[in-house]
C-alpha cells in the first residue's frame, strides 16, 4: 500500500511532445468515481492495471492509491460495466532535471485539454519547470480523470 504525491498543471505549449521520450495510448474507466474511494481500469500501451485511490489531503496533492496488473482481456470486460465516460489519451514521458513529467493528452469528449503532473516525494520538493509548463491545477477536481468522464472538456466552453 502506499501513497501518491502529485502536482498538476495546464500545458501552454506542444513543445513537450520533442523532449518526450516515449508516449503511450491510454484508455480507462471507472468502476467507482466517488471521491472517497475511486476504482479504475486501463489498458496502457499493451498492458492492463486496475487502480484504487483515495481521497486527497486538503492540498489535493497527496493520496493514498494501489495499483496492480491485470490481463488486458480483463480489463477489456470490466470497461464494459465502467461508468459511463470512457477516458483516451496518449501519455507523454518527459524528463525534466531530476523529475519525470507525465503530460496527458486527451481525446474524444476531452480533446483540446493537456496536463501536466509531476510526482514527488514530498508536496513541498523543489522542482524544474519546463517553459511549457502553464497553471498549476492540482487539487482542482474538474481536471481529476474521474470527473471528466463526467463534466468533459467539451462542456467547459
Amino acid at each position: 500500500m502506499g501513497k501518491e504525491i502529485e502536482r498538476k498543471f495546464l500545458v501552454k505549449s506542444d513543445a513537450y511532445k520533442t523532449e518526450a521520450v516515449k508516449a503511450k495510448r491510454i484508455t480507462q474507466g471507472y468502476l467507482s468515481s466517488v471521491p472517497e474511494r475511486t476504482v479504475r481500469v486501463r489498458i496502457k500501451g499493451d498492458k492492463g492495471f486496475i487502480t484504487i485511490k483515495g481521497i486527497g489531503n486538503e492540498s489535493g496533492a497527496t493520496r493514498f492509491e494501489w495499483e496492480k496488473e491485470i490481463p488486458v482481456e480483463d480489463v477489456k470486460e470490466l470497461l464494459k460495466i465502467c461508468e459511463p465516460g470512457i477516458i483516451d489519451k496518449t501519455r507523454y514521458i518527459v524528463e525534466v532535471g531530476n523529475h519525470i513529467f507525465e503530460v496527458d493528452e486527451f481525446y474524444g469528449d476531452n480533446e483540446g485539454l493537456v496536463v501536466a503532473e509531476v510526482e514527488l516525494k514530498d508536496e513541498n520538493e523543489e522542482f524544474e519547470k519546463p517553459e511549457w509548463l502553464g497553471e498549476e491545477v492540482t487539487g482542482d477536481v474538474k481536471y481529476f480523470n474521474a470527473m471528466l468522464m463526467k463534466n468533459p472538456y467539451k462542456n467547459w466552453k
